[in-house]
């Protein structure tokens, strides 16, 4: 048993901020917490309360790890175009280990570098990267969804990068599946079921990955209603929404989380909430890609699951703290509009805006919920996911500290970052070998 005094923040419900002085987080050996008690109740193991705020570990619902070393490129072309310039080809390396293998070194220690603690993954069609991908996140001790991407539509898909069939998109995530159940020692990684999106799968492909994740009981993560492409090729093809389309497949339930959703209708809406199911929101890489802002606060209403993705690399940033705050501006702007031209009344949306309360919640406990993971607080039963922030040239008010953190915090005064109570990134972090 171990157990962190430490000054802590963090969010039990949307709407709710709960900030302690002085606390005593005790947990496990699995890192399960098994108390919050106040901070001289007992012996601590450690005391951070002089070296800055502990606040939930960080949830990104959304990466394409292969992505990585095109972070910040390509952003002026449409999504489609984009995809064929340089994702696909860049994806298309991975069959290279040796090249994988450096990307997600690199990658999986950014990330828990910049708090993320728990991260959500598509990877790509070659089995033996996306093993890889796997093993990195528990070699450096990431929680963490991977998935093996599934896209066989040859239409859609270029012929030097795609399954050679649908059944060999459901062969390959039902291995992908067992091998990562099969890695010794494993309490931290899960595989999920990875269609790309609609437009790269057979209808035969999507059928057979909506029986696999019955069978299987395996999460889902796909694109859904994405830009006006993508919400308008599905709408042609299916005579559906997105939404509707992955349902009737058998792809939308409590484990299913939907990337960016922008053009979702409000019946897309209630069938997303009655299935349980969660959206990854990207704001970054929509203000980009999506073609619209998403109308978070009106799908909050609907108690739909929400949290934040960086969608790495559509978006051009790897900390999710850029994403929480581009949420709260996206809002904003999706409130008061942007047509100038246009008065005041006319010109947005009204009742759109959120705080920086909402963005911190779906940064933690949010994410959480999507993934119906035990983690995003600091209750009993949850486990010890925490970063510890310490922000620089900070001489505010305490009950302002969320806030700045939340609206101006780098990954710089993110001094320690734990997952399952061990350190994994920072100042307490033991030495982990490198590839």
């Amino acid at each position: 048993m171990q157990a962190f005094r430490a000054h802590l923040i963090h969010s039990p419900e949307r709407g709710r901020i709960e900030r302690i002085e002085d606390a005593l987080v005790s947990f496990d050996d699995t890192g399960q917490i098994t108390s919050v008690a106040p901070g001289d109740s007992a012996p601590a193991t450690m005391d951070l309360r002089a070296r800055g705020v502990l606040l939930p570990g960080l949830i990104d619902l959304h990466i394409h790890a292969p992505q990585f070393p095109q972070l910040g490129t390509g952003l002026d072309l449409p999504l489609e175009d984009w995809l064929f310039k340089y994702t696909f080809p860049l994806e298309a390396r991975f069959a290279n280990i040796a090249y994988a293998r450096g990307v997600h070194d690199r990658l999986v220690r950014r990330l828990l570098a910049n708090g993320t603690t728990t991260a959500v993954y598509f990877a790509t069609i070659h089995d033996a990267s996306c093993l890889d991908l796997a093993r990195t996140c528990l070699r450096l001790g990431q929680r963490a969804f991977v998935g093996r991407v599934a896209m066989d539509l040859a239409d859609s898909c270029p012929e030097y990068y795609r399954d050679a069939d649908a059944a060999a998109s459901v062969s390959g995530t039902a291995r992908f599946i067992e091998a990562v159940r099969a890695l010794p020692q494993n309490a931290l990684v899960e595989p999920i079921i990875t269609p790309r999106f609609i437009p790269a799968c057979s209808d035969a492909a999507l059928e057979g990955l909506g029986a696999l994740a019955a069978e299987t009981g395996a999460a889902v993560q796909t694109h859904c209603s994405e830009s006006d492409w993508e919400h308008a090729h599905v709408l042609s093809r299916t005579g559906k929404t997105d939404t509707a389309a992955l349902d009737s497949f058998g792809l939308l339930n409590r484990r299913t989380v939907l990337a960016h959703a922008g053009h979702i209708t409000g019946a897309d809406m209630e069938l997303i909430a009655g299935r349980g199911a969660g959206i990854a929101h990207c704001p970054l890489s929509n203000a980009y890609f999506g073609n619209a802002v998403f109308p978070l606060r009106r799908a909050l209403a609907k108690a739909l699951h929400i949290g934040l993705g960086t969608d790495i690399s559509g978006g051009h940033s790897a900390f999710l703290l850029d994403n929480a705050r581009a949420a709260v501006t996206a809002s904003r702007m999706l409130e008061d509009g942007t047509d100038p031209e246009k008065g005041a009344a006319e010109r947005g949306a009204a009742g759109s805006r959120i705080d920086f309360r909402d963005a911190f919640y779906l940064a933690t406990k949010g994410g959480a919920e999507v993934l119906d993971l035990p983690a995003g607080a600091f209750e009993p039963g949850r486990q010890m996911d925490a970063i510890l922030v310490d922000l620089q040239d900070d001489f505010g008010p305490p009950e302002d500290l969320l806030q700045k953190i939340i609206m101006r915090a780098t990954p710089d005064e993110i001094v320690t970052t734990w997952v399952a109570g061990r350190a994994v990134s920072g100042k307490d972090r033991p030495p982990v070998q490198s590839v």
